[in-house]
C-alpha cells in the first residue's frame, strides 16, 4: 500500500483531480495560475504603493494565497514524505545529450548541479542567467496576461483562444530554447 502511494500518480488519477479542481475554480468565476497568487501576495505585502499593476482589492482575491501555502505545503510533503526517488525520469538519450554538455547528474538528480548548487550559484554566469531567465518569465507572465499554468490549465479548460495561442507560443519558445540557445550557452 506505502509503495503505491510514494509512486507518481497515473495521469488517470491525477488528471481527473486537477480537471475538478479547474470545475470549482470555473463554476466558482475564479481562474487559476501561478502569476496571478504572486500578484496578489505582492499586493497584500504592500506592492500597491509601488505600482499601479498591484492595485487591486487583494482581499477578495485571498484564495490565491491559500492556494500558494497549499501548493508549497502539498510540494514540501511530497518531496520529503511521500517521495523515495526525487530523479527525474528522462530517456537515456536525452540524459546522453545532456552529459554532451557538462550535466552528469542527469537523470540521478531533480536540479542540476551545474545551475542550481551553492557552487553554481556563487559564478557569475550562473547567476545572470538565473536572473535574465527570472526577467524573462515574469516579462512573458506578465506580457501574456498569465502563466503557463494559468494559460494551459485554467485558460484551455475555458476555451479561451488567447490561452491556446499562448500555450503554443510557450512550447515554441521552450523547444527554441533547448534545441538552438541552449546548446550555445553550455556548449
Amino acid at each position: 500500500m506505502i509503495d503505491a502511494i510514494l509512486k507518481p500518480w497515473p495521469w488517470y488519477v491525477s488528471g481527473p483531480l486537477i480537471a475538478s479542481v479547474m470545475f470549482f475554480l470555473i463554476f466558482s468565476g475564479r481562474n487559476f495560475g501561478m502569476s496571478g497568487n504572486l500578484r496578489t501576495l505582492c499586493a497584500a505585502v504592500g506592492g500597491n504603493k509601488a505600482c499601479d499593476f498591484f492595485k487591486f482589492d487583494w482581499k477578495a482575491q485571498r484564495w490565491n494565497l491559500i492556494f500558494s501555502v497549499g501548493a508549497i505545503l502539498g510540494g514540501y510533503i511530497a518531496i520529503n514524505f511521500l517521495s523515495t526517488d526525487t530523479a527525474v525520469d528522462i530517456s537515456e538519450n536525452t540524459i546522453e545529450w545532456l552529459k554532451q554538455y557538462g550535466f552528469n547528474d542527469a537523470g540521478n538528480a531533480y536540479l542540476p548541479e551545474r545551475l542550481f548548487s551553492m557552487e553554481a550559484l556563487s559564478n557569475p554566469k550562473s547567476l545572470g542567467l538565473i536572473a535574465l531567465g527570472g526577467f524573462l518569465v515574469g516579462f512573458g507572465s506578465r506580457y501574456a496576461g498569465g502563466c503557463t499554468s494559468g494559460h494551459a490549465i485554467s485558460g484551455l479548460s475555458d476555451l479561451q483562444l488567447p490561452s491556446l495561442i499562448a500555450v503554443i507560443g510557450f512550447f515554441a519558445g521552450g523547444l527554441l530554447m533547448v534545441h538552438f540557445i541552449y546548446p550555445l550557452l553550455f556548449a
